[in-house]
């Protein structure tokens, strides 16, 4: 009996501490979804900041443009192009008269007439850029026999069957329909033989094709130490010229490997000129072009049409708890690989919330997450355990790195989701987020990281088509599925 007497309060204590738990779960319920809320709306108040400040910077840009215009020179137009991928029409430039420059809305970041001035108006001046340029215009082509075909997802219903007649996944083709002008060629820094390879295509572009050429301002310092006879190079000086190079420049050049490429689309923060990767570096995934024909390399693109690919990028809000309002979120961060969230210095598991649109995904707990773009499916997404995916695939890559759990495995999303990751209140440590390897920035509890698909994807060059490039990378890169072929004694006797 006293027995039984003792055991009664701890019975009912342990019936105390389940209704507090249950309490607590449900506190903590409540708690994700008003953080939930706050970062939906966060995220889609930074939206619309970000389109303001846009169409804000283009009326500006285009005020100034008109005030400095000369009297009697006042048709300078804006035309408005057909959105790729629509239905029924084709995406074609159209060129207007000798006497109208054009400017693009910079939709999808691949199609683009625009008004740029290069050099000083001074016409005693001895930069030879002084007046109104076009940039070159030009056309994408769906059809992998050239045929310059628009091709689009086209359904039928007959008879309640639903059929894809055809897709839209070709290989696209770009097609100049005026001459480029302006060549920017970034390069690997530190490295003599890029050095003096891009001192010989300057000159090559400038004295056989009569090319304007912009480098970084580091690469021209060189040249003009090298020799004066560079002086004809141009660059820019601060953060604002970089901005409106897309409006300038009709083709980029990189020499340098993936790494310079992913450099290369990360100074355009919107729209992105047709690139031109050569390889200099190790494995070379997105160069596919060798250096030493790129006489004949450049002379076939400027030529064109060329094959190309559309690498997508993925764009990343980074929300604080801390925020007020949407004017302390963090501006928007583009990638062309991979984010990735990981628990930095701390012992602790890295412990993520994981949410795709209005949906909970899952719950991360490991070293951290690595969110890639279909490009990046053969870097750190592929180390961490994720497949390989033509860079031609719209998708989101939904990698974990070391897990701590049996069952989870890797995802591919599709591309129109938008993805939030936050670190949840009761998490025991901080993370860290890295953007293409670089920009780390540190995640405390109650901040969220969204991201979504980018509307400008970066044009790359291909050496044959986008397929062709992509397999050869990851058999010669990778050595993929490399094995000594079994011998055969001929055929087998049959009884």
């Amino acid at each position: 009996m006293s027995e039984f007497l003792l055991q009664q309060p701890s019975k009912g204590v342990d019936e105390h501490l389940i209704e507090f738990s249950e309490a607590l779960r449900t506190v903590a319920k409540a708690l994700r979804r008003v953080a939930e809320g706050k970062a939906s709306a966060q995220a889609e108040a930074a939206e619309w900041k970000r389109k303001y400040e846009l169409e804000r910077a283009r009326n500006l840009q285009r005020e100034n443009i008109v005030a400095e215009l000369p009297s009697g020179d006042d048709n300078i137009n804006c035309c408005e192009h057909e959105r790729i991928g629509n239905v029924h029409n084709e995406s074609v430039l159209q060129t207007r008269s000798n006497e109208q420059s054009e400017k693009c809305c910079g939709k999808h970041g691949i199609c683009s007439h625009e008004v740029l001035r290069d050099g000083d108006r001074d016409p005693g001046s001895k930069i030879l850029h002084d007046k109104y340029m076009r940039k070159a215009s030009f056309r994408l082509c769906w059809g992998c026999n050239g045929s310059g075909q628009h091709k689009h997802d086209i359904v039928s219903f007959e008879r309640g069957n639903i059929t894809t007649a055809e897709r839209s996944s070709k290989q696209i083709s770009l097609k100049w329909e005026s001459p480029p002008q302006t060549v920017l060629i970034l390069t690997k820094p530190n490295s003599i033989s890029v050095r003096h390879l891009c001192a010989e295509m300057v000159r090559w572009l400038k004295d056989q094709k009569k090319i304007n050429v912009f480098v970084e301002p580091r690469v021209r310092t060189e040249l003009l130490t090298e020799s004066s006879n560079f002086n004809f190079v141009q660059s820019w000086e601060d953060e604002k010229e970089i901005l409106l190079l897309h409006t300038k420049v009709d083709l980029v050049v990189t020499l340098g490997g993936d790494g310079t490429v992913l450099w290369a689309a990360s100074m355009f923060k919107g729209p992105v000129p047709p690139l031109v990767p050569f390889s200099l570096g190790s494995l070379g995934f997105m160069t596919p072009f060798q250096s030493e024909h790129y006489h004949e390399c450049l002379d076939s693109i400027l030529r064109g049409p060329i094959s190309i690919t559309l690498r997508h990028r993925l764009q990343c809000h980074v929300i604080r708890d801390a925020a007020k309002d949407e004017l302390e979120t963090d501006e928007p961060i583009l990638v062309l690989n991979e984010v990735t969230i990981d628990r930095g210095i701390s012992s602790y598991l890295t412990f993520l919330e994981c949410y795709c649109d209005s949906s909970f995904v899952t719950s991360v707990q490991g070293d951290g997450l690595i969110l890639s773009t279909t490009s990046g499916s053969t870097a750190y997404s592929l180390a961490a355990g994720g497949s390989m995916v033509h860079p031609q695939v719209p998708g989101i890559l939904f990698t974990p790195i070391c897990p701590h759990s049996l069952s989870f495995r890797p995802l591919i999303l599709p591309e129109y989701v938008t993805l939030r990751v936050q670190v949840p209140f009761n998490s025991r440590g901080h993370a860290w987020a890295s953007f293409d390897g670089k920009d780390r920035k540190e995640l405390s509890a109650g901040d969220a990281l969204v991201i979504s698909m980018a509307p400008w994807p970066v044009p790359t060059a291909c050496q044959v088509d986008s397929t062709n490039d992509f397999l050869r990378s990851i058999h010669e890169g990778l050595h993929w599925n490399l094995r000594k072929t079994q011998s055969f004694d001929g055929p087998r006797e049959t009884l």
